[in-house]
């Protein structure tokens, strides 16, 4: 309530002062000196000046000329002046009423649309306590899931990799509690777009290693448990993304979708600083950069900071492909089949130019090499293979995780 007051009072201030702009034109007293009367006052000083010899006649000359100018322009001024001042009282009056209408009328009907009247004033603490709310009262992972719509698969599956992929379905219904098997389907279903049975997989490769899951398996659960909730951040996944903090607090995925997570509950505040930090703190090629920087602008408006864009620097090459982020995914819903073939072709051969042009690690090449498989590109597929088979020559250990991509793919000899 305690606004309107200083609102209509500002409003109604401001129409009074344009009132007695428009009733002092009324007035039509001349100054004290008018332009009109000085530029006369210079005129008949020249002709003193030319009489006493301090001026030329030429001088003199382009002086009157200028001063003649200037007093035609001024008298003109002064007739337009007087013209306005001599409007009918009434008509001033009218005008005066016109415009202290709609400075306050306007003002106070502005409001009403846009505004929210009777709403009273809400302090920080019952801001923050109403995020705090919404957090602990989201819907959990499953209602979540269940109002989306079916999901679409990513791209066209070769029918030899789906022949793979029910082959490694079984052979892990068969044997739930084989580590690797494990951690294969969940990558795999992953990689197709089935983010529902790779979270299981995931969740049951952490039931398997216990007390030695590390951080990174707990950020890529939450990670999937995200992807399939269509870039929502459910109890569920915040319960995994807080013990991969725990385990390593500067786990760039585990503070990225963390910061998501506050966002999405209204403190825009500490999603924020969390991502100022990690964007800080990042190397330039880091997966969650481009998302952080396409969202952080906005966020700092939310959180009611200034807040200025770091430049970009030099594009880096990607650090391999972990998947489509949760924003990928979500755009990807409203792609043509053509459009997300495209999209999964273009992550492909970033990583591909990456890896024959610097190398990688076992698993990037298993990566890539098991995406070729999944395009049903099998030609590439092989040079890859060949490739990483002379990049670890000799290493046998290696070699061994990048096989089984390559077994998937169909490009073993």
């Amino acid at each position: 309530m305690w606004f309107w007051f200083p609102a209509i009072a500002l409003a109604g201030l401001v129409a009074l002062m344009m009132l007695v702009a428009l009733l002092r034109t009324r007035s039509n007293k001349p100054d004290k000196i008018s332009d009109v009367q000085v530029y006369r006052d210079q005129l008949r000083a020249v002709e003193k000046d030319v009489e006493r010899g301090t001026v030329t006649p030429e001088d003199a000359e382009r002086i009157r000329i200028e001063v003649s100018r200037r007093l035609l322009a001024a008298d003109k001024m002064q007739q337009k002046m007087k013209a306005m001042g001599n409007a009918p009282p009434a008509a001033t009056f009218v005008a005066a009423g016109v415009v202290a209408l709609l400075l306050v009328g306007g003002t106070i009907g502005l409001y009403y649309r846009l505004g929210a009247p009777g709403y009273e004033d809400e302090p920080l603490a019952k801001r923050i306590a109403a995020a705090n709310e919404a957090r602990a009262s989201r819907a959990s992972q499953a209602e979540v899931e269940a109002k989306l719509p079916p999901a679409q698969p990513m791209q066209q599956i070769d029918a030899k990799y789906q022949d793979l992929m029910q082959k490694l379905r079984q052979a892990v219904a068969n044997n739930p509690d084989e580590l690797r098997g494990q951690q294969l389907l969940a990558r795999n279903e992953a990689n197709i777009g089935n983010f529902n049975s790779a979270y299981t997989a995931q969740k049951r490769v952490i039931e398997l290693k216990g007390t030695k899951a590390t951080a990174g398996d707990y950020a890529e659960y939450a990670n999937l448990l995200i992807l399939a909730a269509q870039g929502y951040v459910s109890p569920e996944a915040e319960a995994a993304l807080g013990k991969a903090l725990k385990l390593d607090p500067k786990n760039g995925t585990a503070l990225y979708f963390t910061g998501l997570m506050f966002a999405q509950t209204g403190r825009y505040d500490i999603a924020f600083n969390i991502w100022r930090d990690l964007l800080d703190n990042s190397p330039p090629d880091a997966p969650w950069i481009n998302p952080i920087r396409n969202q952080i602008p906005g966020l700092a408006q939310m959180a009611g900071v200034r807040y200025t864009l770091p430049p970009e620097p030099g594009k880096a090459p990607g650090r391999g492909l972990n998947g489509p982020s949760a924003a990928d995914v979500a755009a990807a819903q409203n792609m043509s089949d053509e459009e997300r073939q495209n999209m999964i072709r273009s992550m492909v051969s970033r990583l591909s130019e990456r890896l024959n042009s610097e190398g990688g690690t076992p698993a990037e090449w298993a990566r890539l090499i098991g995406a070729y498989g999944v395009l049903g590109e099998k030609d590439l597929a092989a040079k890859a293979w060949a490739k990483a088979r002379q990049e670890f020559d000799g290493k046998a250990e290696e070699l061994a995780a990048i096989r089984d991509a390559a077994n998937r793919a169909g490009v073993t000899e």
